[in-house]
């Protein structure tokens, strides 16, 4: 029997099984911590601007099993919007059923509708399950590295 499942845009009631979702994916990137107070906030934050930002859901049997966000903003290099996609991640139990496709490819249809030339993608380097992922799905790796500062 095949999966049936919808993409969706997320819902403040969504929140908390979406930390949940953070927290999977936190587990791999080393660069974050699980803070659920923080990752609760910063998808507040997310669905208060649903103009520029975009929080794409998979349920399936009303369960939210996989999410991935988009953030819209100014490229000098562009000179115009880009997207900026993150926190793509689905429930170990429903991985290789094509859901993380769907939330790509819905993230990448909103993006476009708002007028990004160009989409960006974070990923962990040490990811190489997704970065092959990625990789079947057309999406380049760069010569740009991602730096941060506390």
């Amino acid at each position: 029997m095949e999966l049936q499942y919808i993409i969706r845009r997320a819902k403040i009631t969504d929140i908390p099984r979406l930390t949940e979702l953070l927290a999977t994916l936190f587990s791999i990137e080393i660069d974050f911590e699980v803070d659920y107070s923080k990752q609760s906030k910063g998808l507040e934050m997310m669905l208060d601007d649903m103009d520029t930002r975009c929080i794409l859901v998979a349920e399936q049997c009303q369960q939210v099993v996989g999410m991935c966000t988009a953030q819209i903003l100014i490229s000098t290099a562009e000179g115009g919007s880009v997207a900026l996609i993150e926190d793509v991640v689905v429930d170990n139990s429903y991985r290789r059923l094509g859901i993380g496709k769907e939330l790509l490819i819905g993230i990448e249809s909103w993006a476009l509708e708002k007028g990004a030339k160009r989409l960006q993608l974070l990923a962990d380097r040490n990811n190489t399950v997704a970065l092959e992922f990625y990789k079947s799905m057309s999406w380049n790796i760069t010569n740009l590295i991602c730096l941060h500062k506390r």
